[in-house]
């Protein structure tokens, strides 16, 4: 950890805050562990793009041999240009959009029966994969769960008839299935519950070529959370599928598309304390040079990220509320959180920061989006400028 530190504070100095980090030998691990958890073959790992989009991350990725799960246009674009293969998984999208990924040679994976009925309407005889609501969900939050009666997501398992009958109706060939239960899953049990409701529904589908499983993989955001099984997940998941793919009498692809998994625990925002209250009732609020426009986790799903005063890190304990400068009540990055003593010119590394950090972020409150920093083992780069408020407005 002192090492780390080091090296976060010689970001500091050199690129200034705020600033997003990131450890590229910590991606390459992280995708090394993963492939190397799943025996079965043949795996195809798919990265969730809208986790983090930085080029210099997703060149890190096609380097392990991931693909992309993209889930816009935007993205597809972006994947294509650094040759990746892609899969795009759309929710409630036009029919421009799908004619635009379509003519890109995209496979579109189709999340509706409309959907489904309009774009075999325009592009008949293609081959698309569809996605399955399994009426089971699960995650960190309910903002986060994608499947069971409460979501937007997929085509409810019970309409897939009507999807076998839109497909034959217009020459579509259903080449894959796929579905998505929810975000930060660190318990295997309905991960791979929802799995055997898939593989159920699996042996309807004559052409199939891959099964995806979605993402969801979670990562240890507070010290009482436990580590997801990976080792334990992958040998569960490949037995439940090798077993499947004789029953259906060829071999299958089986697809995954971890995002958070991938990168979180990779990336660091630091920021700097400029003001310190301490109020009369004993109350301490740091206050930052960032804000939730930069980090939204927090407000939007009450998240925890660990928080290190890395200036001085050997500080007496004090409890703080970490507060950005946004002008809304809720700008915290944590309540009443024991750190060492914050002063005035301090920096802060808030971690667990690679996955939705700067991805969600924002221009609200016209304020400026910050730089991102890629920490290799012998150097630092710039991967993405600190915007000025002219590039704002």
């Amino acid at each position: 950890m002192n090492e780390l530190r080091k090296r976060l504070k010689e970001v500091n100095r050199i690129f200034g805050t705020p600033t997003y980090v990131y450890k590229g030998g910590r991606i390459r691990e992280k995708a090394r562990t993963l492939r190397d958890a799943i025996p079965y073959f043949p795996t195809k790992v798919l990265y969730a793009m809208k986790a983090n989009s930085n080029p210099e991350i997703l060149k890190i990725l096609k380097e392990e041999g991931v693909g992309v799960d993209a889930v816009s246009p935007g993205e597809v674009a972006l994947g294509l240009r650094h040759d990746f293969f892609v899969l795009f998984t759309g929710n409630n999208v036009t029919d421009d959009e799908m004619d635009f990924v379509a003519e890109k040679g995209v496979m579109i994976n189709i999340d509706s029966l409309s959907a489904l009925e309009r774009f075999g309407s325009r592009h008949c005889g293609k081959d698309v994969s569809i996605r399955i609501n399994p009426d089971v969900g699960a995650g960190h939050h309910s903002h986060c769960i994608t499947g069971g009666p409460e979501s937007k997501f997929g085509i409810w398992h019970s309409q897939l008839d009507e999807a076998l009958e839109i497909a034959k109706r217009n020459c579509l060939r259903i080449k894959g299935i796929h579905q998505h239960i929810g975000s930060q899953i660190l318990e295997t049990d309905k991960f791979l519950l929802a799995m055997d409701v898939l593989l159920k529904e699996a042996h309807r589908f004559p052409d199939l070529e891959f099964v995806n499983f979605g993402g969801g993989l979670g990562v240890p955001y507070n010290p009482e959370d436990r580590k997801l099984p990976v080792k334990r997940l992958g040998r569960m998941m490949s037995d439940k599928f090798l077993k499947f793919s004789h029953n259906y009498g060829k071999p299958v692809t089986m697809m995954i598309e971890p995002g958070r998994y991938l990168i979180a625990d990779s990336g660091w925002l630091l920021v700097t304390v400029n003001t310190v209250k301490r109020n009369p009732d004993g109350r301490v609020f740091a206050g930052v040079d960032s804000g939730f426009n930069h980090l939204l986790r927090p407000a939007m799903y009450g998240s925890y990220h660990p928080i290190e005063n890395v200036s001085n890190p050997k500080g007496k304990k004090e409890e703080v509320d970490i507060v950005g400068n946004i002008c809304e009540s809720g700008d915290r990055f944590a309540q009443e959180r024991k750190i060492s003593r914050v002063r005035e010119g301090d920096v802060l590394a808030i971690g667990m920061a690679g996955a939705y950090g700067f991805s969600m972020s924002s221009h609200y409150n016209l304020r400026a989006k910050p730089a991102e920093v890629l920490m290799e083992k012998n150097y630092f780069s710039l991967i993405r400028k600190r915007e000025s408020i002219y590039d704002v407005i």
